[in-house]
């Protein structure tokens, strides 16, 4: 009985304590206040991004720990699939294509292979398979999450940062930073960020929140430098640090 009262306590519980996402785990730094970003917007959407729980390690698609985690300040909790696949320019695109599903605005969801084959859900979803640069119709419709979640995983296959960042348009003013943005350079290797939340002081001034996969497929982590606060003003000292510059800013 003793079990059972305390099975219902901690639900009871839960129901009144905030899920632990990227809004209530990270405050603004001392000075600063939260950009407001609109309802339903992708900036929202990322902020309220399930975590692990705190002092979680970062760890591969293979389930150890990985070469990044030192530099971890909190881990998402989304699934990596259990192959090679969803790295740096695939996070950003999954993080992209998740709040376009959620929002089940399907025909957004669209990306560009390398070869420039425009892999578009509705097509997917409909029962197309991808064959030598064409779509051919091999399934029946489905639009569950499952099936999203694989073609995913042949989004993953065939783009990259080099597709991705043709893809994506410049942000002109940097002082116009918002969550949602991208730091991303193309090639082999190319390297990419997502940033989750933008904080900004009295003299417009702005801090920022950055995500990140890596090679090999790990958790979508947030980053830390010291701070998990990044700011243009300074190189951040961690792998491609030196991408977090206003030459490599660009937006969905």
């Amino acid at each position: 009985m003793k079990n059972i009262l305390g099975i219902i306590l901690l639900i009871v519980l839960a129901a009144f304590i905030p899920a632990d996402n990227v809004h209530t785990r990270f405050k603004p730094p001392a000075g600063y206040t939260r950009v407001a970003v609109a309802p339903d917007s992708f900036g929202a959407y990322l902020q309220a991004l399930l975590l692990k729980p705190a002092g979680s390690h970062t760890k591969t698609y293979t389930g150890s720990i990985a070469r990044t985690d030192a530099y971890t300040a909190a881990v998402i909790d989304m699934s990596i699939g259990s192959q090679n696949l969803q790295q740096c320019a695939d996070a950003v695109m999954r993080l992209r294509a998740e709040y376009l599903y959620q929002q089940k605005n399907y025909p957004a969801i669209t990306f560009n292979f390398t070869s420039g084959f425009k892999c578009d859900y509705v097509h997917y979803a409909n029962g197309y398979r991808y064959a030598n640069e064409r779509w051919v119709l091999k399934e029946k419709k489905d639009y569950s999450y499952p099936n999203f979640l694989r073609y995913m995983n042949l989004v993953f296959s065939y783009a990259g940062t080099l597709s991705l960042q043709k893809e994506l348009k410049p942000v002109t003013n940097p002082n116009d930073l918002k969550a949602g943005d991208v730091f991303i350079k193309g090639g082999s290797p190319g390297h990419c960020f997502m940033v989750m939340d933008v904080a900004e002081n009295s003299a417009h001034q702005k801090q920022f929140l950055l995500a990140q996969s890596f090679m090999p497929a790990q958790n979508i982590q947030v980053l830390q430098n010291g701070s998990p606060w990044f700011s243009l003003a300074a190189t951040a000292q961690i792998p491609y640090g030196e991408l977090i510059d206003t030459r490599y800013l660009k937006r969905f």
